[in-house]
């Protein structure tokens, strides 16, 4: 199967990596944030001086007690830390030794399957349409829709990531999830994709720019979601995290993550753990200027914004991206400045025409104002959905309009590009996590 996506947009960003070199870093402590997981209600399991094993539950979702989030080390609980209201931010253990939780992998039914990635927080890295949330182990999947596309600014190709030597891992994952689903299991890849076919799934080439590489996006080219039917989306990092898991026995918390971006002067790839301390990634990185500086764990569209101090890598722990903060520039007509060294999917500016990579900041570069009804959101979003229809339909509440106008479909990184490309500056992915959000407490 093949599907050309014709919407959309690469966004031209220096501070990619270059080099095929992947530098360990070991990690001192690491930690497991519960905001990354959508729909995940946290309860503690554990409490500050408690010795865990790799694999170990941290935390379990209230909703759903067996749906866990597992401790990627072997080693001690050093912090339980909590903001407001006693609200849960991350639990940091210290890494000492090597010891792991041995799962037990006699799963015959389906339902015996859901509950084997729910208990090692497999379940946890995979998200469901419609609402974009951690999926619940009481419901088998009509599909499952796995992405070996990083088509994301900056993000390494899935080859850095998926070696010869992981195909029967995929294969096995793969079989896996097909006792689960009670459809196919899908993999979409690029035609650079090596590893030829996957025994137990469908292979789907994507061709296109950004967001070919968003799994909800390959869903709504191949099998749409429709009211009541439920999918799951991964990508093919995870898939090969569930192959370990059923091969050894064991959580696999490794991660290959890419330190790049367009205030890096020597980006480069590496090999880590998953919540990894953001100061041990950022060791000998050096930047273009001695400017401000935002660091994202996460692509620029998507990311989430983490300190230097004290902060760490979050899901889905695959890179982490710098720019300049742009808080300290003194520029002639600041937003209004037809520099070529702005870059803008407006023909207005010179920038536009450049056949070259540029280096944004992280500035707004204009105020937010009313929507305006210009069709530039649809020409990001290569779905079938009316985005500025479904957006006031949130906006106002509107539960008919947003299932008619398919808010099943969409998750809030479907509207990244929209959001970057957005003439008003309103922000989109979080109007469209809100209203996901509204409707499922009021459906569910």
């Amino acid at each position: 199967m093949k599907i050309q996506i014709k919407k959309g947009l690469d966004l031209p960003i220096a501070g990619g990596v270059a080099s095929s070199d992947v530098r360990s870093v070991p990690a001192a402590t690491v930690a497991v944030v519960p905001d990354d997981f959508p729909g995940f209600q946290p309860k503690v399991e554990v409490a500050q001086g408690d010795t865990v094993r790799l694999g170990d539950a941290l935390m379990h979702d209230k909703r759903f007690p067996g749906v866990k989030l597992v401790s990627p080390v072997a080693g001690k609980v050093v912090a339980v830390e909590r903001g407001e209201r006693r609200r849960l931010l991350k639990v940091v253990v210290e890494a000492a030794g090597d010891d792991f939780k041995k799962f037990d992998l006699t799963r015959a039914t389906p339902q015996e399957c859901i509950d084997l990635l729910a208990e090692s927080g497999m379940l946890a890295l995979i998200r469901r349409r419609p609402y974009d949330v951690v999926p619940s182990p009481e419901v088998r999947p009509r599909d499952i829709f796995v992405t070996a596309i990083y088509s994301a600014p900056l993000e390494i190709e899935t080859g850095r990531r998926i070696v010869a030597d992981d195909k029967s891992l995929l294969e096995l994952a793969a079989g896996f999830l097909a006792r689960i689903t009670t459809g196919k299991v899908y993999i979409s890849h690029r035609a650079s994709w090596t590893l030829g076919p996957v025994k137990g799934a469908v292979m789907v080439r994507v061709d296109g720019p950004h967001p070919a590489g968003n799994a909800g996006v390959q869903a709504a080219n191949i099998a749409p979601v429709n009211k009541g039917e439920t999918v799951w989306t991964l990508d093919v990092e995870t898939l090969r995290r569930i192959g370990h898991l059923l091969r050894h026995g064991k959580v696999d918390s490794h991660a290959t993550v890419a330190v790049c971006g367009p205030a890096v002067e020597n980006p480069y790839v590496a090999k880590t753990v998953v919540g990894a301390p953001v100061e041990a990634l950022m060791k000998g990185i050096k930047t273009i200027d001695s400017k401000h500086h935002r660091i994202v764990s996460g692509n620029v569209l998507v990311g989430t914004v983490v300190p230097a101090d004290g902060g760490y890598l979050r899901y889905p722990y695959r890179m982490l991206t710098v720019l300049d903060e742009g808080d300290d520039v003194d520029e002639f007509m600041g937003w209004a400045s037809m520099s070529p060294a702005k870059m803008s999917v407006s023909r207005t500016f010179p920038g536009h025409f450049l056949k070259k990579l540029f280096r944004p900041d992280a500035r707004l570069l204009g105020g937010r104002r009313a929507m305006i009804m210009s069709g530039e959101y649809d020409a990001m979003m290569p779905m079938d959905v009316m985005p500025e229809y479904l957006l006031k339909a949130i906006i106002a509440r509107d539960i008919e309009n947003m299932e008619r106008l398919g808010i099943y479909e969409v998750a809030p990184e479907d509207f990244a590009l929209a959001e970057y490309a957005d003439t008003s500056k309103i922000p989109l992915q979080h109007i469209v996590r809100e209203g996901l959000d509204y409707l499922r407490n009021e459906l569910e």
